[in-house]
């Protein structure tokens, strides 16, 4: 990739953190620290995309940089991968929350508040341009895959994604960590490596050969 061309990404990028930064299509754009837009490599190729930004990522306007993203950090090394090699992003970038009368809390996006934000995340999708998107947890698969996406069956198998991208999906790090341990966890993170060896497995294919112009003849 050309320094311009990795220049151009990353000023695109900034411009749509920017327009984020703005957003108050939905309440939580009110009620948010700070907005999570995404970070990583403008040019990577493969892009990982979660639910939404919990506390700790409302507090640094960064994403999966809790206990979440701490897990999420050793699975993309476990892959041969360093966290700045690879593109981070969620499907809302505001932290959807509900007041429990004594604190804010965590809660999962609405429809709406995911379509509010659609936009930006296919626009970051659009910059990136990435080989392949693995999506964490079923929120995240199911805003590309449609309502009847099952992650305990579906997960770990190819799919088609936005723009004819390979897209993929495995358990969320936040659902590992809320495992109590013992053989249920262990077989849960069975599972999420073997997903992982079939991201690392396809970013080691070879290239598709290129394709070569044939030029006809005159016959006259």
């Amino acid at each position: 990739m050309s320094l311009e061309e990795r220049a151009r990404r990353e000023k695109a990028l900034a411009r749509e953190a920017k327009a984020v930064d703005a957003c108050r299509k939905c309440a939580i754009g009110y009620t948010r620290t700070n907005a999570a837009f995404g970070e990583g490599d403008p040019c990577a190729r493969l892009m990982l995309i979660g639910e939404g930004p919990g506390e700790t990522e409302d507090k640094l306007g960064r994403p999966f940089v809790g206990k979440a993203g701490e897990l999420l950090d050793r699975m993309i090394n476990a892959i041969a991968l360093a966290r700045e090699e690879v593109y981070i992003a969620n499907t809302v970038k505001c932290r959807p929350t509900f007041d429990d009368g004594s604190r804010l809390r965590n809660r999962a996006p609405t429809p709406d508040e995911m379509r509010n934000c659609r936009p930006y995340l296919d626009e970051q999708i659009e910059i990136i341009r990435p080989e392949i998107i693995l999506c964490l947890g079923s929120p995240a698969a199911k805003s590309f895959l449609g309502d009847k996406f099952s992650i305990t069956k579906q997960r770990g198998i190819w799919f088609e994604g936005p723009k004819g991208i390979p897209l993929i999906a495995t358990f969320h790090p936040a659902y590992i960590l809320r495992m109590t341990g013992g053989k249920e966890m262990t077989e849960v993170k069975k599972l999420v490596w073997a997903d992982l060896k079939k991201v690392r497995a396809r970013l080691d294919e070879p290239p598709p050969p290129a394709k070569t112009e044939i030029v006809q003849e005159a016959l006259f």
